[in-house]
């Protein structure tokens, strides 16, 4: 069932949002070659912690840590481990955080240090088609509205998306209805209506969109062909003067320099 959520709500959303933001731009300053994913974990986690909120991954099912933190051709739910960030490397903070009882959800693909201009490029156009997704998010449109925009984008440049994963509602809890794949036709999936926020997250492959997932710890999701993978998320409410997008990249970007 989707809930939809009151103005008032949704305010309460926008503040766990703002927190979860500026927390991934604290852990962002810490991102270089010699440190590891579980020091960059550690210090997110605190941060959460110190402003009041919850990091709601730890613990979701087993997963053991309060990030996703994902390399190279690991497309999500990489768990935070003691191999250090090289030179070249992109890696993928995701988190979700409970404020207060609010529930935000946000991924950023940051570069290591210099990298090449391919994976440059994956990640330029993942996040234009994140935002070209959200630009969908208006009440009177249908899921697939979003899902068709993100997956011609991608495509069209080259690149394929995840069929396995995808977006959700969001607000209360941190999988609620509806889910919004990255691709899907116009005109199809549920409604839009004010009051719905939804996490909007393309997870795009520089080869196949096939995956798999690891035997070992069941959650970290690789490339099939081992080539990178870009992730980009918001949370977005629909209002009705249109998508009003909770979470902010402009903490990360401002802070670390970081452009697309």
């Amino acid at each position: 069932m989707i809930v939809l959520k009151t103005k008032e709500e949704i305010e309460f959303i926008r503040e766990s949002a703002k927190l979860l933001s500026r927390t991934l731009a604290e852990v962002g300053k810490h991102i270089r070659p010699g440190v590891t994913t579980r020091f960059l974990d550690s210090i997110g986690e605190q941060f959460i912690r110190d402003n009041g909120g919850i990091p709601l991954c730890k613990g979701y099912e087993g997963f053991p840590s309060a990030f996703c933190t994902s390399v190279n051709d690991v497309v999500v739910h990489g768990i935070p481990n003691d191999d250090f960030l090289k030179e070249g490397d992109n890696v993928t903070l995701d988190c979700v955080i409970d404020l207060n009882g609010y529930v935000s959800d946000s991924a950023y693909t940051f570069v290591v240090g210099c990298v090449n201009e391919s994976v440059q490029r994956l990640l330029k156009v993942t996040k234009e088609a994140l935002f070209i997704g959200l630009d969908q998010c208006k009440a009177g449109n249908r899921v697939g509205d979003i899902s068709q925009v993100i997956q011609m984008h991608c495509e069209k440049n080259g690149y394929s998306v995840v069929r396995e994963l995808c977006g959700h509602g969001v607000g209360f809890k941190m999988h609620e209805s509806p889910n919004v794949p990255n691709f899907g036709v116009r005109g199809t999936g549920p409604l839009l209506k004010e009051g719905m926020v939804i996490a909007v997250e393309p997870m795009v492959c520089m080869g196949s969109k096939n995956i798999k997932i690891s035997d070992a710890d069941g959650w970290t999701c690789r490339t099939k062909d081992g080539k990178p993978a870009a992730h980009f998320e918001h949370t977005v409410a629909i209002t009705e003067n249109g998508p009003d997008i909770l979470t902010t990249f402009d903490f990360i970007e401002n802070e670390n320099n970081e452009t697309l």
